[in-house]
């Protein structure tokens, strides 16, 4: 991939995979007059990811996967670039048109200080853009200026937190695509309330969020993770699909909110109150 502009600092993106074959070409593309370099960091794909990630003019390095935080660290540690941003975007995810043509804007005349970008995620279910029940727009610290920023050490819901400097929104989405199967995105679900059990009950050490992330980090501590099991997760639904507006998002929204809303936050839940009466004697169990 060549620079569109001179005056552009240079940017590397980088992409985790395990058989990503189905999703990597678009993820790719998107990047295009975006990205400087690439960077593929597999964990043993079996597919075509790799020789779609060369098409591509991608580096392509290998590394056994633990968690994702783990991962991507390792791959900050690992590639070679002098490149000024760090870009990170996952397989499933598309540079939005517009939000490409507001870093080609945005990043020449930023100040030193400002070392971290903030952009809106738009999630797309079953084709439809998710407007409401809180999902829009969610903002992340996915560009950074290389060496400024770290990934939390956490099994789910790892940020990126800068080291040094301030971050600033852009506009323009990030897109997330789910276009996996019901079966693969409960089956993947179903594995990430496993880890975040383990955050939960073993809080690993993380630096302070800012900005919305920080505030909605904050809320899920000090007042969802203190409210009554299984009861919580009915009332966070409620309050996404109702007060929320999420039944705007039609039948598409009504599955993914009532899944990701309700579901997985009980299946948590379920598999919290099965930890802790596991080995508990009968009178000492959870009730």
């Amino acid at each position: 991939m060549t620079d569109t502009s001179a005056a552009v600092p240079r940017i590397a993106a980088i992409v985790l995979t395990m058989n990503e074959e189905r999703d990597l070409p678009d993820c790719l593309m998107s990047l295009e007059g975006v990205a400087t370099e690439l960077f593929v960091v597999d964990s043993g794909s079996t597919d075509r990811t790799h020789e779609i990630a060369r098409s591509f003019g991608a580096t392509v390095l290998m590394h056994p996967f633990e968690d994702y935080s783990k991962q991507f660290n390792w791959a900050l540690d690992s590639i070679s670039t002098d490149a000024e941003w760090i870009f990170r975007i996952d397989a499933d995810e598309r540079v939005h048109p517009d939000l490409a043509r507001e870093l080609r804007q945005t990043l020449p005349g930023l100040p030193a200080d400002v070392t971290g970008l903030v952009v809106p995620l738009r999630i797309r279910f079953m084709g439809r853009d998710l407007r409401f029940g809180d999902m829009y727009p969610v903002w992340l610290l996915r560009l950074w200026r290389n060496g400024k920023a770290r990934c939390e050490d956490r099994r789910m819901d790892e940020r990126v937190v800068l080291n040094a400097g301030r971050s600033i929104e852009v506009r323009g989405d990030l897109l997330h695509i789910i276009p996996k199967s019901l079966t693969e995105w409960t089956a993947k679900h179903n594995g990430y309330a496993s880890r975040e059990c383990e955050d939960i009950l073993s809080p690993p050490e993380h630096a302070l969020l800012e900005g919305v992330a920080g505030t909605r980090r904050r809320m899920k501590q000090s007042v969802y993770l203190r409210a009554p099991l299984f009861y919580r997760a009915f009332a966070y639904w409620l309050y996404r699909y109702v007060f929320k507006l999420g039944f705007l998002d039609g039948r598409e929204g009504l599955i993914y909110h009532f899944l990701h809303g309700f579901w997985y936050r009980f299946l948590v839940d379920a598999k919290l109150f099965e930890s802790a009466n596991k080995h508990a004697p009968r009178e000492a169990r959870v009730k």
